[in-house]
């Protein structure tokens, strides 16, 4: 057998307690309730053999990592200056609770839970990019570790969701552009690869801009420059009564605006834009615009404070929706 701490693997404590692997997991993890007895042979044979499943002796003793893992993965139509808002914001707030926090950014889907789960290296998982139909739902359920997600999919039921009101902030900047007094609308959403796994937060987007009563399109916008002011050109050759135009695509709006002006185009005159994103976004350009803020940090933060109750055995809210604000510039 390999000597104490220096090869040891899980079957080696097994053998060592006279139990299956299986439950030497559930003793480490906590995910089930072993008998006394049981828990002691398998705590005894882990000292003995020097195995360390977590990052220390600590966690062991208290049954916790000091770990939540964030999947926050890298796919098309995912800009990564919001997504490191996002990051930022999640570590800011798990270090106010002794917590570190691993960044997953591979799309490994219901596999990576799994694999994260079975490691016993982390204590919880805060999920993004959530899709409408997402597959790593059931592996969610069927594996317990206490989670969080940033964004909801349909079936939202015995989970912890929270996310912006996007549905609410497609319906506030129809509305801006409506009372400005616009005709036909249009949405430039996000690219077409997040559409085609239907993202939670584009579809709502979609949905909430649509409800109004009015004539409003939606297209699907790329994130390249030749690309957006092609989109925008064939958008306005198409629909030559078009007067207003929400962007739900932080890399575009530079270039939407670039089009517009090559268009003879007044923003803020004889046209209207309006941006969901970071304030940051809209305020770099001339003139600047009219915008709703995903609060990225903020969302995140709340997620991690819901994570640590669910970890304490507190309760939480199944849904957290925080209202949009659209600020006038």
């Amino acid at each position: 057998m390999a000597g104490p701490g220096r090869g040891v693997t899980i079957a080696d404590v097994a053998a060592r307690a006279g139990v299956a692997a299986s439950t030497v997991s559930y003793v480490i993890s906590g995910k089930r309730s072993i008998s006394p007895e049981t828990a002691d042979r398998v705590m005894q044979a882990v000292a003995d053999l020097g195995y360390h499943p977590h990052a220390g002796a600590r966690s062991l003793a208290s049954r916790r990592a000091g770990v939540v893992a964030m999947m926050l993965p890298l796919r098309d139509g995912m800009h990564l200056p919001v997504l490191m808002q996002f990051a930022s914001g999640a570590v800011t707030e798990a270090r106010r609770h002794d917590q570190d926090v691993l960044l997953m950014t591979a799309d490994e889907g219901p596999a990576g839970l799994a694999r994260v789960a079975a490691s016993a290296i982390v204590d919880g998982l805060i999920l993004m990019d959530v899709e409408v139909r997402d597959p790593r739902v059931e592996t969610l359920r069927r594996l317990g570790l206490p989670s969080v997600l940033i964004g909801f999919p349909a079936d939202a039921e015995g989970l912890t969701c929270v996310d912006l009101d996007f549905t609410a902030a497609g319906r506030v900047c129809a509305d801006y552009l409506s009372d400005r007094g616009c005709g036909t609308i249009a949405l430039l959403g996000a690219s077409e690869a997040v559409y085609a796994r239907r993202t939670g937060f584009a579809e709502r987007v979609r949905e909430g801009f649509l409800g109004r009563s009015g004539p409003a399109l939606v297209q699907p916008c790329p994130d390249d420059p030749v690309s957006v002011q092609r989109t925008v050109k064939e958008l306005l050759a198409s629909h030559p009564d078009l007067t207003g135009l929400a962007v739900h695509n932080e890399p575009a709006v530079g270039h939407v605006m670039h089009a517009l002006a090559d268009a003879g185009k007044r923003v803020g005159e004889d046209f209207h834009v309006v941006v969901i994103g970071p304030d940051e976004v809209a305020e770099r350009v001339h003139p600047q615009l009219p915008s709703v803020l995903v609060p990225a940090e903020t969302l995140a933060e709340t997620a991690v404070r819901h994570l640590m109750r669910k970890l304490d055995g507190l309760d939480v809210p199944d849904s957290t929706l925080v209202e949009p604000q659209l600020t006038i510039r």
